[in-house]
């Protein structure tokens, strides 16, 4: 039985497309449509599922109390730093 791909080499093509191979898109259950997400992370390309992204981020934050609304704690720290900016 043959391993499942992990990683291989790919070329970028013109205008910068690059072509996931058959096994890595099987791997991941790629199929044409899928959207990805990419990023640049320690100075490599990672390319993420939109699902994965938003299994990550709730992961990240599920510490932060419901009650806490973080939009409107980062509103109150940018209103205090300008308040000391002006004085």
């Amino acid at each position: 039985m043959s391993r499942p791909l992990k990683q291989t080499e790919l070329s970028v093509g013109p205008q910068g497309r690059i072509v996931i191979p058959a096994a890595l898109r099987k791997a991941l259950g790629l199929v044409q449509g899928n959207t990805l997400i990419a990023r640049i992370e320690n100075d490599q390309l990672v390319l993420e599922k939109p699902d994965n992204l938003i299994t990550r981020l709730k992961s990240r934050f599920a510490s932060v109390p419901a009650k806490v609304r973080l939009a409107d704690e980062l509103i109150a720290q940018r209103r205090r730093d300008a308040r000391k900016e002006n004085k």
